[in-house]
């Protein structure tokens, strides 16, 4: 007890020190404008006046639901009695079996229960809201519920109790230690590690396939990877992933790694790292990602491989990007592209989604803020906007493991890429959010860039598009009508099964995910599905089959470099160890 003691001053000290580092994001970026929640009570007392009965008998229903779960708690209590297990839905947060036996907590979970939904009933019968609103309402009220479920506070989570009586209060040493380290790492932001960073080497264990930086400008590294066959396709495959997170979620390990898949067989493949941006490159846009990013990335390309033309691929905000590339190339009567692959990339963006409400004027004016005075999006502010999506899976179970139970974070190399965000330029997001996302120019009037009005409609390229069935960040059928807006008259898509990063990180040895295809493009998204054919296994093979008939003939296997472009680093290159500043 005394060594814990000891421990826990230190550790108060350390918190103390953590905490006062803290350089807090924009107060706006932490809920939305005042008017939201306004207007969602006008428009409940204005409910309340037109038609007090309604309201009358969802408060007497609570009423006597509350009363009725306190009386049969204290009858419980004096009998002795054991509750019965009840038939409730699954719910992952309340396993443990005391939420249903014990009074007490089973007590606990009915009022977590009755208030949730009262507080979902009187959101849902918001009359006078807009869709946008209700969608906002809808989402702040999940959060603040999801917050308030007793299993995130000591007193009313069994689990936490049960560790905390075992170890003698050993696990609450190890969760303020998690706490202390999680805070310093991050100068006082709370941000939960989801992995042991301490498990992983980039380029011992994860990002190991073999080699080598060709090229390097202030936006990116190009990487040619070494070829693991001794003849390849004549023209080689360049794949820019997104800047938001790291390349090497292509490059996991050996079982799943796309890029080593890609080499075996028999492509020259090139990757684009991106550079991690800091405050210098606050005036950074998207003319800069793609004329020193996409345009240099093929010239170069070809220019190491002396072919006249490259397939390319572009992942998720990186293949939006690359479908304006493409639209520029067009206008500038570049033929450099041979083929496009888009993964889960949006290019029209008339349904926002799940982001909804997030990409309103008053987040947006706070993001803009908050790029003012740092130059850039800070990447714990999209990770803490993208975690809160599924804020009980990515913020408070790993929260509770690590700060209630002290258990130190798993070995997971996903969760650690995961963790691994970078910086966005202040410019950049600015176009990104104002002018695609709220605007939609790219598949309405057109987005100007380099002094070009750049549509949708312009981009020709044959192309496929894997898509992914339960992603809720490029939500399959939005990426559908985008593609379907294109000129292109070879076009293909696919839809895999599972979500953002399973669905595309799919390898065909683990025979896990299927994927549907279909070749009519004639109506919309549900006719496309209805009418699709199910495929077991991966789509790996059925995208390397349409890629090889697009990559001309063999020639001798090329190795990295050559004589104007000598290695600058082995792979996975230096961009790509820059961490995000907090």
């Amino acid at each position: 007890m005394t060594a814990n003691l000891a421990k826990v001053e230190d550790l108060s000290q350390r918190l103390i020190a953590a905490l006062s580092r803290r350089n807090p994001p924009n107060a706006v970026l932490s809920g939305p404008g005042q008017d939201l929640f306004a207007k969602a009570a006008a428009s409940y007392w204005s409910e309340a006046v037109e038609n007090p009965a309604k309201l009358y008998e969802h408060q007497v229903s609570y009423w006597s639901s509350s009363v009725r779960s306190f009386m049969e708690a204290q009858r419980l209590m004096l009998t002795g009695e054991t509750a019965a297990a009840d038939d409730k839905p699954a719910d992952k947060r309340f396993a443990n079996p005391l939420w249903s036996t014990h009074p007490y907590f089973r007590y606990i979970r009915e009022q977590y229960e009755l208030n949730a939904k009262a507080v979902q009933d009187a959101v849902a019968e918001a009359d006078d809201l807009s869709p946008v609103e209700q969608k906002r309402l809808s989402y702040f009220a999940r959060q603040i519920v999801d917050m308030m479920a007793p299993t995130n506070f000591l007193g009313t989570n069994p689990d936490a109790l049960e560790r905390a009586v075992e170890t003698e209060g050993e696990s609450l040493v190890k969760g303020l230690e998690n706490l202390v380290a999680d805070l310093e790492a991050n100068d006082g932001e709370m941000v939960v590690r989801l992995a042991d960073e301490s498990a992983f080497e980039l380029g011992g264990n994860i990002a190991t396939t073999p080699g080598k930086v060709v090229f390097r400008n202030d936006m990116m590294e190009l990487i040619q990877y070494a070829p693991a066959t001794d003849e390849v396709h004549e023209i080689p495959l360049v794949i820019f992933p997104p800047w938001i997170n790291k390349f090497y979620i292509l490059d996991l390990k050996t079982q799943n790694s796309l890029i080593k898949w890609i080499t075996e067989q028999g492509y020259t493949l090139f990757v684009v790292s991106w550079v991690n941006p800091d405050a210098s490159h606050a005036d950074i846009g998207l003319e800069q990602y793609i004329e020193d990013g996409y345009l240099t990335a093929v010239r170069e390309a070809k220019a190491i491989t002396g072919a006249k033309k490259v397939n390319v691929v572009g992942y998720c905000i990186a293949g939006t990007t690359l479908a304006l590339t493409l639209a520029l190339m067009k206008k500038r009567g570049d033929k450099s592209v041979k083929s496009a692959t888009f993964f889960t990339a949006l290019t029209d963006f008339d349904n926002q989604g799940e982001f909804t409400p997030f990409l309103q004027d008053d987040f947006v004016n706070g993001i803009e803020a908050e790029i003012d005075a740092q130059g850039i999006l800070r990447s714990f502010i999209l990770g803490r906007t993208m975690s809160f999506l599924r804020s009980n899976d990515l913020i408070y179970t790993p929260a509770i493991r690590s700060y209630m139970l002290g258990e130190a974070p798993p070995a997971f190399d996903l969760l650690y890429w995961n963790g691994d965000g970078a910086n966005l330029p202040g410019r950049m997001t600015r176009q990104y959010l104002r002018g695609l996302c709220q605007r939609n120019e790219f598949a309405g009037e057109g987005f100007e860039l380099f002094g070009e009005t750049l549509r949708l409609a312009d981009l020709d390229v044959p192309f496929m598009a894997v898509t992914c069935e339960t992603d809720h960040i490029a939500p399959w059928k939005d990426c559908f009508r985008g593609m379907a807006k294109t000129a292109s008259k070879d076009r293909t898509f696919i839809v895999s099964q599972s979500g953002h990063i399973a669905g595309i990180v799919n390898p065909p040895s683990k025979k896990k995910y299927g994927h549907y295809t279909n070749g009519d493009w004639s109506g919309g998204a549900d006719d496309w599905m209805a009418a699709a054919d199910f495929n077991e296994g991966s789509w790996w093979p059925r995208w390397e089959e349409w890629l090889r008939s697009r990559s001309g003939p063999k020639v001798a296997a090329r190795t990295p470099g050559d004589s104007d472009h000598p290695p600058l680093a082995d792979a996975p290159g230096e961009y790509v160890r820059r961490r995000a500043s907090r």
